[in-house]
């Protein structure tokens, strides 16, 4: 059985609250599912899978306007998506 800290943790949950986000913009989750390769199926198999949740960071880290307006939506600081996303990483 894998162990997770606390931060593991937060980081998931910062991470699934982007992708829903994400996922209620439907330009944004259309951009999301083409340029990650994700498929819905993928997104309810694997949704905390921790690969899934970088793709998912990654891709809002790489276009600005959408990691502003996530980080907005779930009144964040868009540092803390780029943290959660290299907590997972690592």
């Amino acid at each position: 059985m894998i162990r997770r800290s606390p931060n593991d943790t937060d980081s998931i949950t910062v991470a699934l609250q982007a992708l829903a986000v994400s996922l209620g913009d439907e330009v944004r989750a259309t951009r999301l599912l083409s340029l990650t390769g994700l498929t819905p199926e993928d997104l309810r198999e694997r949704a905390t899978d921790p690969a899934v949740l970088v793709a998912v960071l990654r891709f809002l880290e790489d276009h600005e306007p959408d990691l502003l307006a996530v980080a907005d939506a779930l009144g964040i600081k868009p540092q803390e998506l780029v943290a959660a996303r290299s907590a997972l990483e690592a």
